[in-house]
Formats: C-alpha cells, structure tokens, sequence
C-alpha cells in the first residue's frame, strides 16, 4: 500500500503553560506516552489507521475506553472523545457504546439525557447476587414491565447537535419471543432484525435522529423478562467512535465476571483499548501485585481472542486515600498502592508490547491528590476528580497522545 503523507495533527491546548504556572504541581515532562519496548506495532497501526482516516476523510475508528467509576461518569473520556471528534469537524461521527444508567438508579453521563418508565432491576459486575447475564458494559437492567420504557438523548444541550444514528443496536435479551423491543423515534414504530450469535437487536432508521424510545412489548398474559445490556448508535460518516465503559466499584475481576464480554467486544472491534481499571483493585491493604498483573494477563488474553491487532494503552491510578475512622474522628491516609499498580503498569505494558500513559507521575505522584483537592480540581474523598479535574485530565491524556502521534508519524 501507497504512504500516506504524514498529517501534523495541532494540538491547540496550552498545557504546559497551564501546568507550570495554574498547577504547578503537574509534571509536564511526565506528559507522554511511554512504551517501554520502545516501540508498540500496534500502536504504530493505530496512528497509521488514523492518519488514513484523516487523508482520506473515509472510514472510521474505534476507541474503547474501560475503567470504573471515573469512567462511568464519563468526563475525562468525554473530555478525550470531543477532541477527538474535533478533527471531523464535517462530520456527524457515530456516538458508540451507551448504557442507561439512570434506568440503573446510578449516576448518568451528562453528556447525554436517560429518563425510563416501568420498573427496572439492575445487575452490576461488581455484585454476587445478579438477574442478568453481563457483557462488555459490565452492567443491565431487566424489566417484565408492561410500561417499561428507555428514553435516550443523545443531545441534551439545545445548541449542540453532534450525535446523529441510522442504526440503534440493542444489546440484550428476552426470555423467549413472547416479549420484544421495540423503537419509537418521533411517530415512527420500528421493528429489530435480531441476531441470535451476538444476542442483539438491530434497528435501521430511515433519517438520522438523536433520540429514541426504547419499549417492551409483552405479547402474553404472563410478563416475561428483557433485559438491556447496552446501546450501539451508529452511523456510516467518517470520525472516530469513542466508546466508554465503566461501573462504580469495578476491578479488574469484575470484567471478568463478565459472561458475554468477549462475544459483545465483537460489536465494538476496538483499534485501541484505553485501560483505566486498577483504581479499585488498589484498595486492600493485603493487595498482591501478582494477582493484580494475573488478573489483567487474563482480561488481555480474552481481548486478544477478539481483536489480537488493538492497541493498548494502560493508565495508572490517580493518587488516592482511604478513609480511616476512629472511635471518635475520621482520618484520611494515603493509599500507597498506588506506586505498586504503577509499576505493575509498565509490566504489563512490556508484556503485552502496550504503551502507558503514568496519570500517577504526571499529576504529581504520591500525596499530590490534596493539592488537586485544594484547586478544585478534585473531592473531598481524595479518590474522584471534580468535573473540572477530569476535563484536564481528558486534555493532558490528548495532548500526550497527539504527540506520539506526530513524533511516530514524522519519524516512518
């Protein structure tokens, strides 16, 4: 195949400036990629995919980031995903993988609007007791509700327009063919092609749109189960699909519980994994690096079964504390897990020939949570970002990547 000339992607956002004068407590020099091998095939692929895209403004490509609570929230990978999606500027690109956490009484993206009807029983990867079989997104939600419905927005904000679908994948599904799903979008009913190997309903929309309706249609007198693992909004324009899974309180055991994770990661196909989970698995004071590293050795193998030319790149805890209480106050002590895992990290990058973004060396290493804290950058808890904290740490985690991209890309 033809070279392609490299394409100098700009990065516009004064990060360095930011990070010795506003926050001086950020390690700049840290700022990077780092592939311990160094250099990652795969990676390499990656950039080359996306310089084609870029060229060619054809095509797309897919992004998954997975992690826990931080990446539920989805503020710092939305952070990612918008600059990301600056560079198709002509384009609507698909909106990816979504699941209705509202639906799941738990905290929703703001970035896009759930509201539901019916009762609803939510299963989550970090639980024994589960009514659902679990996927790629690690949670569901399970209704035999005769007025269960899901409500989604993709645009919540008035002035903004930029996710846009033809085709709603449904991942879910029924006890039998006496319940199904149905789509209702404006004054339109569609019916799903259902796709017995993947477990998914798939709906063809006539126009493109930016909400749908989700309902359950029973077609019995008895109630019979549903259950929704997820939504896939896509399209055919050019862009890159930023998928972001997370679920507050996951590990990396908790994936793994996961029966249908390999089978649902099929529908995203992923050409670069984003692996944020390990804050979670950090917490015990009795944490073993060698379980830790077991742990993901197993996860990767799944993955690999999968999409065995993906890209990895791991990223380090944040800093963290535990919450300590005594007989009569309440202390915080920092979690010094959080240099294990680091290391622990640039293993797993060697082993898997991956790459590591250290967010724990960058943003200061250990005991730097308190100063985020005291900038508004972080809560209270010393564990989770503010709204604030994660954008710049989705602006840091850019940055760094483009870099590599261009230094990788002038260098061919």
């Amino acid at each position: 195949m033809k070279k392609l000339a490299y394409i100098l992607i700009v990065c516009c956002l004064p990060l360095l400036s930011i990070g010795q004068t506003k926050f001086p407590f950020i390690v700049d020099s840290m700022n990077v990629i780092q592939i311990p091998n160094g250099k990652s095939e795969h990676l390499t692929l990656f950039y080359e995919k996306l310089l084609q895209t870029l060229q060619t403004k054809q095509g797309q490509i897919s992004i998954l980031h997975i992690g826990g609570s931080h990446i539920q929230a989805d503020m710092m990978s939305h952070q990612i995903r918008s600059h990301f999606d600056s560079l198709f500027p002509e384009t609507h690109a698909s909106r990816g993988l979504i699941f209705p956490f509202e639906t799941a009484k738990t905290n929703n993206p703001y970035n896009y609007k759930v509201t539901h009807k019916g009762n609803w029983t939510a299963s989550r990867n970090v639980r024994e007791t589960r009514v659902a079989t679990l996927g790629l997104t690690g949670i569901a939600v399970t209704t035999n509700d005769t007025a269960a419905q899901i409500t989604v927005n993709l645009n919540p904000e008035e002035e903004k327009h930029r996710w846009q679908f033809n085709r709603l994948t449904v991942l879910g599904y029924a006890d039998n063919d006496l319940v199904e799903p149905k789509l209702a979008i404006n004054d339109s009913i569609y019916t799903a092609t259902f796709d017995s190997t993947l477990s998914t309903y798939l709906f063809k929309i006539d126009r493109p749109a930016e909400q749908f309706t989700l309902v359950i249609e029973q077609k019995d007198s008895i109630m019979h189960n549903f259950t929704v693992n997820g939504f896939y909004a896509e399209n055919d324009e050019c862009g890159i699909v930023y998928n972001a899974v997370g679920v507050n309180g996951a590990s990396v055991p908790s994936y793994l519980s996961c029966e249908n994770f390999e089978r649902d990661l099929h529908i995203i196909k992923p050409d670069l994994l984003i692996f944020a989970i390990g804050i979670n698995d950090a917490v015990p004071e009795n944490f073993s690096d060698s379980t830790f590293i077991s742990n993901y050795d197993s996860l990767l193998t799944k993955i690999k079964r999968v999409v065995p030319d993906c890209a990895f790149i791991f990223v380090t805890n944040n800093d963290s504390y535990r919450k300590i209480k005594g007989k009569k106050t309440s202390y915080y002590s920092v979690n010094r897990n959080g240099l294990r895992v680091e290391r622990d990290f640039y293993e797993l990058a060697q082993k898997h020939n991956g790459a590591v973004w250290d967010m724990f060396a960058i943003m200061g290493g250990l005991q730097s949570m308190p100063q985020w804290e005291a900038m508004g950058l972080a809560q209270k808890d010393k564990v989770h970002f503010t709204k604030k904290g994660y954008k710049l740490l989705g602006d840091l985690f850019y940055s760094a990547l483009i870099r590599s991209y261009n230094k990788t890309m002038s260098e061919r």
